[in-house]
C-alpha cells in the first residue's frame, strides 16, 4: 500500500513539474541530435561546422574542454557587442574606396573656371584665408582658382566631404602624433586626404599605395617593406612615419612648405626645374604653369580640403561620429600565424573592423617570421581577452590551419634592390616585365634620357616580383660559385644583412663566419658561402 501511495505522489509530481515548464521538457528533446564529450555527461549542441557550445558544464571539468568549446565560452564571457565598436554608417565607410578614385578624379579634371555659389561670398572667403594665413605656414592667401576649387567642393562634394571627416576623427590624432615627433606642420595630415582619400588600401595607376602613395622604391629607402603577406606601405602608424620623415627632408631643401607639397606630389627634379623656368620664383603661383599637370592641381586640392576642414562648421557639415577613437585601440605582437578568422571567431571583433584596423596584411593574414615584429591592433577591450586567452587561441588556429598549410602562400619578400647587367637582345620592355616595374621608373632610377640600352651596362632595378625567401635555412650556392665577401658598414646588422642577399639567413651568417654575438664592427669581412 506504501509502495503504491509512493509511486502516485511521485507521478504526480512529475506532472507539475511538465506544467510548470513544458519548453524545457520539449528543449530536452533536442539534445537527442547533440554531441557527447568523452568524459562525465558534458553534453554539447553543436551550432554550426565551427563552433560547439557547452550545455550547464560541470565545473570540476571546466578546464578540460575540448577547445572548440573553450573558444566559444570566451567569446561568449568577453563578447564585444559589435554594435557598441562600430555602427552601420561608420563601418560602411571602413574599406570603401570610391573617395579615392573620386579625389584622385577631381584633381585631374579640374577645370578652375568659375562656380557660382552664393553661401560664399568672395569678400568672405578672402577674410577667412587670410586667418588662415596668418597661423599657418602655407600660402593660403586668396586665389581666383583656389576660390573655384573650394566652391566646387561645397557644390558637388559635400557628401563626399562628410564622409572624408567622419574617418578622419579616427586617423588625425595618429597623424598628429607622428608629424610633431618630426616637427612637421599638423596642418599636413590634410594632405593624406588628397593623396589618398584615406584609404590605406588605395593604390593608383601608377602603383603608389597607401594613405601616403608611397611608390614601391620610395617606400623601400623609407624603410617601408612588401611581402607576399604584408605591405608596410599601408600600415598607417609605419607609413605616416615614413611620411614624416621624407617631408622633413624635402624642406630641409627647399626651405619652404608649398615647395614641399609640390615635390612630394611630383618629385624634388620636377620643382626644381619648374624654379629655373620660372625664372628662380619659390612662390607656387607663379611656379604653377610649369610643373605637371597633376601637380598643379595637387596643392589647391589640398589649400581647399584645408578650408573645408577648418571651417566645416559654417557650411554645415554634419559629419558621422565613429564610436571607436585610436587611441581605444592597441596593439598585441603576436607569436604564432593567424588570421583574421580566427581573431573574429575568438574576441568577436568583426572581420570588417579587423581589416580596417590592420590594413597591412594582405591576405586577412598576420604572419610568424623570426625576427620580425608583427602586431595585431584591436579595440582595447579585446586586448585584454586575447592576452588572457593566448595559449588557448595559438591552439585553436594551429588546429585549423594543419589541413589548410598547403594552400597558404609561401613568405616571399621584394628584395631592396637588384643590379641588372644588360644581356644581348635585352631591351627596356622586356626587363621592365620581367621585374614587374614600369619602364619609366626604370629610367628615372638609371638617369635615361632615352631607350637605347648597351650590353654589359648595368641598371638599378627595385624589383616589384618578390623573390622567395621560404625554408632557406638551408640555402647554399652551387659547387661552382666562388665564396662571396660583404664588408660590414657602419649601421649594418646580421639581419639587415641577410635582407640583402634572399638565400642568406641570420643563423647562415654566425654558422659560416664563427659568430656567437651580434655586435659587428664596420670593416670586417664576412663570408656570404658555407665554403
Amino acid at each position: 500500500m506504501k509502495k503504491t501511495i509512493s509511486f502516485l505522489m511521485l507521478f504526480l509530481w512529475f506532472l507539475g513539474s511538465y506544467a510548470q515548464n513544458p519548453k524545457k521538457q520539449i528543449n530536452t528533446a533536442k539534445t537527442t541530435n547533440a554531441q557527447k564529450a568523452n568524459f562525465r555527461v558534458q553534453v554539447f549542441e553543436k551550432k554550426d561546422s565551427s563552433s560547439i557550445k557547452l550545455l550547464n558544464p560541470d565545473p570540476e571539468f571546466k578546464n578540460r574542454l575540448p577547445i572548440g568549446a573553450k573558444i566559444d565560452e570566451i567569446s561568449n564571457f568577453q563578447d564585444l557587442p559589435k554594435a557598441a565598436v562600430i555602427d552601420s554608417v561608420w563601418k560602411a565607410e571602413l574599406l570603401n574606396s570610391d573617395l579615392f578614385e573620386m579625389m584622385q578624379r577631381e584633381i585631374r579634371d579640374q577645370d578652375y573656371s568659375e562656380v557660382v555659389y552664393k553661401e560664399l561670398p568672395t569678400d568672405t572667403l578672402k577674410a577667412r584665408l587670410a586667418k588662415l594665413n596668418a597661423r599657418t605656414p602655407f600660402n593660403v592667401e586668396y586665389n581666383p582658382i583656389l576660390e573655384s576649387v573650394i566652391k566646387s567642393y561645397l557644390k558637388r562634394n559635400k557628401k563626399s566631404m562628410e564622409r572624408l571627416m567622419a574617418l578622419s576623427e579616427y586617423y588625425f590624432p595618429m597623424f598628429e602624433q607622428q608629424l610633431d615627433r618630426y616637427d612637421v606642420p599638423l596642418e599636413i595630415k590634410y594632405l593624406a586626404i588628397v593623396e589618398s582619400a584615406l584609404n590605406p588600401r588605395a593604390k593608383s595607376h601608377m602603383g603608389a599605395t597607401g594613405l601616403w602613395q608611397f611608390m614601391f622604391a620610395t617606400g623601400k629607402m623609407q624603410g617601408l617593406n612588401v611581402s607576399s603577406y604584408v605591405d608596410e606601405r599601408m600600415d598607417p602608424i609605419m607609413a605616416t612615419e615614413a611620411a614624416a620623415q621624407y617631408l622633413a627632408s624635402l624642406y630641409r631643401t627647399f626651405g619652404d612648405w608649398d615647395m614641399v607639397l609640390a615635390s612630394y606630389n611630383s618629385g624634388p627634379g620636377n620643382v626644381s626645374k619648374a624654379i629655373r623656368r620660372s625664372g628662380g620664383s619659390t612662390n607656387y603661383w607663379n611656379l604653377r604653369s610649369y610643373l605637371p599637370r597633376e601637380t598643379a592641381g595637387y596643392v589647391p586640392a589640398f589649400l581647399a580640403t584645408l578650408y573645408l576642414f577648418e571651417y566645416a562648421e559654417e557650411h554645415g557639415f554634419q559629419p558621422e561620429k565613429p564610436e571607436l577613437a585610436f587611441f581605444e585601440t592597441d596593439t598585441i605582437h603576436v607569436k604564432q600565424l593567424l588570421s583574421f578568422d580566427h581573431i573574429s571567431k575568438v574576441t568577436g571583433v568583426e572581420k570588417e573592423l579587423l581589416q580596417f584596423l590592420n590594413p597591412s596584411y594582405k591576405l586577412d593574414i598576420i604572419p610568424y617570421v623570426e625576427n620580425e615584429d608583427y602586431a595585431l591592433r584591436m579595440p582595447r577591450k579585446s586586448v585584454g581577452m586575447f592576452v588572457n586567452n593566448e595559449d588557448a587561441i595559438y591552439n585553436f588556429a594551429k588546429t585549423e590551419l594543419v589541413e589548410k598549410e598547403k594552400a597558404l602562400p609561401a613568405y616571399v619578400e621584394a628584395e631592396d634592390k637588384v643590379r641588372y647587367r644588360v644581356k644581348s637582345g635585352d631591351y627596356l620592355g622586356k626587363i621592365a616585365q620581367k621585374y614587374g616595374v614600369g619602364i619609366s621608373s626604370i629610367k628615372s632610377w638609371n638617369n635615361l634620357s632615352g631607350n637605347n640600352l648597351r650590353v654589359g651596362q648595368y641598371l638599378t632595378i627595385y624589383s616589384r616580383k618578390p623573390v622567395n625567401v621560404a625554408n632557406t635555412g638551408n640555402a647554399r650556392p652551387s659547387n661552382e660559385a666562388e665564396t662571396k665577401l660583404y664588408t660590414v658598414k657602419s649601421g649594418d646588422s646580421l639581419w639587415s644583412i641577410s635582407k640583402k642577399f634572399p638565400g642568406i639567413t641570420v643563423q647562415n651568417l654566425r654558422s659560416w663566419n664563427g659568430i656567437t654575438h651580434t655586435n659587428l664592427k664596420p670593416g670586417m669581412v664576412l663570408k656570404l658561402s658555407r665554403g
